[in-house]
């Protein structure tokens, strides 16, 4: 078991140095293909992620409301 877990925290690691990246450097004459430049989409599935979140926990409350209402 140990050096099953040993082998796995190794293997990880390792790839987790290839995930490391820097940003592309800027194309030819230093104008950005965007513009303000930080060309961050602030919106990538962030609303689906609270909107998940949002039903996920009322449905939490709606069910401990019942058993509560069952006792």
């Amino acid at each position: 078991m140990n050096s099953k877990f040993t082998l796995i925290v190794l293997f990880i690691l390792g790839f987790a140095t290839l995930c490391i990246a820097t940003p592309p450097p800027p194309p030819s004459g230093g104008v950005p293909d965007c513009w303000p430049p930080p060309c961050i989409p602030i919106d990538g599935g962030i609303s689906l992620l609270i909107a998940a979140g949002a039903i996920y926990g009322g449905r939490k409350l709606y069910k401990n409301q019942q058993e509560k209402n069952a006792l």
